[in-house]
């Protein structure tokens, strides 16, 4: 557990920014952390509030950046090399997965398959009709429509585009020669929206519709959510048993600020579109009090709150990485004391 002390009340809120991935989970660490902040004698609790925009993960940065935000929240770790250049500090919180969404009439959750070369081509734009016969040879006896595909995609910069993307690339040539792993690709087809938010909300309402959202908004909005083809040739589902697998053999290094970690998803059950949510805040803040502040605050969201990601369809940290957030928060002086 993070061994930071009790601090005086600040005289404004805590403000963070950036991913849309993370918005559900920190919108519940906010509520309750305003619920304490009601209730008085908290020693972390500030007058003013929580406050959280999801700006997307590179929309965050750039708020820290400008010091506009007392932390981002981004999909994608930053290089160890920027975090030292800007003097960051940078650490993950939660694990979650990205699920792969449809609204096919008579399909529903769990029942349609896909792969990458698969997902590749429809957004390529090569496969444009649900009744393909590349489709329909992952999926003997489903019934699927003579119907146009829907595509639909992230127009802002988003980490949950990059681990998509990523996805992709791992599986096509064609599309990690065209495209590649991206933020903000050129994509080829489609429709774009902002937010993930805006994604789900026009997947649900289009018919022969295909998207992408985090695992747990999927969920919470009833959207269908396909199988996807893993490396290890199974057809697995973004479930909390599934995330688990995907991150048995991660190993985190603090000395690298937390990037670089190899999260590549090779149990047999394991769900291969997997995105770790970090946390990026300056290690000279405005003041020494606000980043005790913002450590205070994801310590209580890593500990008495862990609970929390999980319930939203996310995975939280080990213990021992927690240690190591620990152990890491300590050693960044300017931030931590």
């Amino acid at each position: 557990m993070l061994v930071l002390s009790a601090r005086p009340a600040l005289a404004d809120g805590l403000a963070g920014a950036g991913s849309t991935f993370a918005h559900p989970l920190l919108a519940r660490w906010g509520q309750v952390y305003s619920s304490l902040q009601g209730e008085g004698g908290s020693a972390f609790a500030v007058d003013g509030g929580f406050d959280y925009e999801p700006v997307g993960s590179m929309g965050g940065i750039m708020r820290v950046l400008q010091g506009a935000v007392d932390f981002g929240a981004t999909d994608v770790p930053m290089p160890a090399e920027e975090v030292e250049r800007h003097r960051l500090a940078q650490f993950p919180i939660a694990t979650g997965g990205v699920a792969v969404v449809t609204n096919i009439r008579g399909v529903g959750a769990g029942a349609l398959r896909l792969s990458a070369p698969i997902l590749a081509r429809i957004y390529l734009g090569e496969v444009t009709r649900w009744s393909d016969p590349s489709i329909a040879a992952l999926n003997p006896g489903l019934r699927l429509p003579e119907a146009t595909i829907a595509v639909v995609h992230r127009s802002d910069r988003s980490g949950t585009t990059w681990h998509f993307t990523n996805y992709l690339s791992g599986g096509s040539p064609e599309w990690r020669s065209r495209i590649g792993a991206e933020t903000l690709p050129r994509w080829p087809v489609g429709t774009g929206l902002r937010g993930s938010s805006a994604v789900a909300d026009r997947v649900g309402a289009t018919e022969n519709s295909i998207g992408y959202v985090e695992a747990g908004q999927a969920a919470g909005r009833g959207l269908a959510v396909a199988l996807v083809e893993n490396r290890a040739g199974r057809f697995v589902a973004p479930t909390l048993p599934a995330l688990r697998d995907a991150l048995a053999s991660t190993r985190w290094d603090p000395a690298q600020h937390f990037a670089g970690a190899d999260a590549g998803p090779v149990g047999e059950e394991a769900y291969p579109i997997t995105a770790t949510v970090f946390v990026v805040a300056p290690r000279q803040p405005a003041s020494a009090a606000r980043g005790r502040h913002v450590a205070e605050f994801f310590r209580m969201a890593l500990t008495e709150r862990a609970e929390d990601a999980a319930a939203l369809g996310l995975v939280p940290l080990p213990e021992a990485v927690v240690r190591q957030v620990s152990d890491y928060w300590r050693a960044a002086p300017a931030a931590a004391r």
